[in-house]
């Protein structure tokens, strides 16, 4: 069956041995077997791996990531834009592994890279959804589950309270694609679907989806560094159930940091009722996500409503291109339907006024 190109592992570590040793100031460097995350994602390519250095002297635990290549989920990617915002949070209280380096010449790996320190915990899993499996579900007490909920939002809510000027991270703003921040929001996402979805009479639904968002966008909101991709699967919690580690960065922007918090929830909903089953039992619900959220920030939730159609519109999208892309690996055959109906276009269609 094809299926993407598989990276050649013994190639790349001793590429990256080579590329590494004299950043680690020694001639005596042995990585360990390259490892992939459990829930590896389709949008980009993650190496784990252990560096040790002048015959175990010194060991240190790493991550790269790699920009991906072939049949791309989303229009571009550039991870030197999650290198250079993980860079500037590294000095706040916003949980962050530390960015260690940048490369841009392609003719490394075959794509730009990054190396960050590994983080010592865990991750609540996708695949399974942890209402339905994986450590969080078969673990952790109801009492449990709630403090995990609350330290990751806490996590996410110092993102919002940091003065993101001051950090520098004036280059986010895509004056560009739009007037102010949701503006370019809503710009990038038609760019999108016309990149990633050609055939546009399959998707009605998102047609009418983007109509509305532009007809109904509010006016005059305020701005702040928003994660993006903002859920507890793209986190990593200590034995003591703390959020030590915010990742997956691709996704990063300006704008209203409320979507943040609905994407948060949306996105659960969609590992929930979008999958046919009840939320573990702990779980916090949405309105007292959003009054929590709210109070630690000083943020808003006027236009929360809003924001769920929009991070629905958005996720519908990105399963769609998924959809697409296991198509084109044949991971799925030609006839399926998944570009159509997925988590977030069922609970978009359900949603959407």
């Amino acid at each position: 069956m094809p299926a993407p190109k598989e990276r050649d592992l013994d190639g790349t570590r001793r590429i990256l041995t080579e590329w590494l040793a004299p950043r680690l100031e020694t001639t005596a460097l042995e990585l360990s077997e390259l490892q992939g995350p459990s829930d590896t994602g389709f949008s980009s390519d993650t190496l784990m791996f252990e560096a040790r250095i002048d015959g175990g002297a010194r060991v240190e635990n790493l991550v790269a990531r790699i920009e991906p290549t072939g049949f791309n989920v989303f229009p571009s990617y550039d991870v030197s834009v999650q290198f250079r915002v993980m860079q500037a949070l590294a000095a706040t209280e916003v949980p962050v592994p530390r960015m260690r380096w940048l490369e841009t010449d392609a003719s490394v790996l075959g794509s730009t890279f990054y190396v960050m320190d590994r983080l010592d915990g865990r991750v609540p899993s996708d695949s399974p959804p942890y209402h339905v499996g994986g450590w969080l579900h078969d673990e952790l007490a109801p009492a449990d589950r709630e403090r995990l909920w609350w330290n990751g939002l806490d996590a996410m809510c110092a993102i919002h309270r940091q003065d993101w000027r001051a950090l520098g991270l004036e280059w986010l703003d895509e004056p560009e694609r739009g007037p102010d921040p949701l503006a370019q929001h809503l710009q990038y996402y038609e760019h999108f679907f016309e990149w990633g979805l050609p055939e546009k009479d399959r998707y009605p639904l998102l047609t009418r989806a983007l109509g509305w968002l532009r007809e109904n966008a509010p006016k005059d909101e305020p701005v702040a560094l928003c994660w993006g991709d903002s859920r507890i699967s793209n986190q990593i919690y200590d034995a003591d159930l703390r959020c030590i580690g915010v990742l997956d960065w691709e996704m990063v922007r300006l704008g209203n940091p409320l979507q943040d918090a609905v994407w948060w929830l949306t996105i659960d909903r969609c590992l929930s009722e979008g999958i046919g089953v009840p939320r573990g039992e702990g779980f916090p619900g949405r309105d007292e996500t959003l009054a929590r959220w709210s109070e630690a920030t000083g943020f808003g939730t006027e236009h929360a409503d809003y924001y769920e159609i929009l991070g629905l519109l958005k996720f519908s999208i990105i399963m769609a291109r998924i959809g697409l892309q296991m198509k084109h690996y044949e991971v799925l055959p030609a006839d399926a339907d998944m570009d159509v109906n997925n988590l977030g276009s069922l609970l978009l269609a359900k949603t959407l006024p």
